[in-house]
């Protein structure tokens, strides 16, 4: 028997292909993230997890009673009960940038949207509207190079958008927990009145949740653009659809939520100046791959003996 591996979502042909090479010492089984019954019925077999997005709880970890290793598809961590995980001596490991091109390019694609209101063109043309008849299009449209863009948060995904942000002519501002001492940082306020367009690309912590709240969120210029690709409650979410309905905003691009998957009653889902995404702009084949090399190194790690690569507890 192989080093078993409780994959939590659903294989498809490209993943299958890639650990084919593998299966002689690498027995994978995949479960998709709603099927509590597979899922429950693995555990307790698994040495290792593939941890994508579904909150993975105390009780989960204690029923995982060969866990070796939870290794995380992404970044961020803190859908990982670590407390349980350390106590039972299971080691945490992440998959830092390898996702960045894909979220990089995917909040590129929400600023774009959100910018140029792509959702109500979209609505108005499948309407049998034609020509557009609303002039304002012309007072209100930008394009993204003659916009400041601040960045909240600068690491791996953030440092990726600016490079393609900068290729398009746009100013880039970002900030950080500290001040790197590069031209184009700021403190998050000035941050906040300065940019037509805010980006957040940071983990969520006890520091950042909430951390754009309504006072926040009335900083920003009028008609502003919101993007969050890093998670919801980095956000006030009841402050946001404040600021969307009232103002100062004037439109903003979602990836991620308060809780997920969103609720069919969320107000969101009935704005028209928001563009919506079910945290998928890290989903593609590009990344998978990456996530899968990583995933399958750490494995080999592990049935070899030797130290884990990225790992966060």
């Amino acid at each position: 028997m192989g080093l078993r591996v409780l994959a939590h979502f659903p294989g498809g042909p490209l993943a299958r292909e890639q650990l084919a090479p593998h299966t002689d010492w690498l027995d994978v089984h995949f479960c998709a993230e709603d099927d509590d019954d597979t899922f429950y019925a693995e555990l307790p077999h698994a040495e290792v997890l593939w941890h994508v997005l579904r909150p993975l709880s105390t009780a989960d970890v204690t029923k995982g009673e060969r866990l070796r290793l939870i290794h995380k598809f992404g970044a961020g961590v803190n859908t990982i009960a670590l407390d349980a995980a350390s106590a039972r001596g299971v080691a945490v490991a992440n998959m830092p940038g390898a996702n960045a091109p894909s979220v990089a390019e995917g909040a590129l694609l929400l600023m774009l949207a959100a910018l140029r209101q792509l959702p109500r063109l979209d609505r108005d043309i499948r309407a049998g509207r034609g020509w557009p008849t609303d002039q304002s299009l012309g007072d209100t449209v930008r394009d993204i190079g003659s916009c400041t863009v601040g960045l909240v948060g600068y690491g791996n995904i953030a440092k990726s958008l600016e490079r393609i942000l900068l290729a398009m002519g746009a100013t880039v501002l970002h900030t950080s927990t500290r001040d790197d001492g590069s031209a184009g940082w700021r403190s998050l306020d000035n941050l906040l009145t300065s940019s037509d367009i805010v980006s957040l690309h940071l983990p969520l912590t006890e520091a950042s949740s909430g951390l754009l709240d309504a006072a926040a969120l009335a900083r920003m210029k009028p008609g502003s653009v919101l993007v969050n690709t890093s998670r919801g409650a980095v956000v006030d979410e009841a402050a946001l659809v404040e600021a969307l309905r009232q103002g100062p905003l004037g439109a903003a691009g979602l990836d991620v939520f308060a809780h997920e998957p969103i609720s069919p009653d969320n107000p969101l889902l009935t704005l028209p100046n928001v563009v919506l995404t079910p945290h998928v702009t890290w989903f593609t084949a590009d990344t998978m791959t990456r996530y899968l090399e990583h995933a399958i190194d750490n494995c080999r790690r592990i049935h070899e003996g030797l130290p884990l690569a990225d790992r966060v507890r």
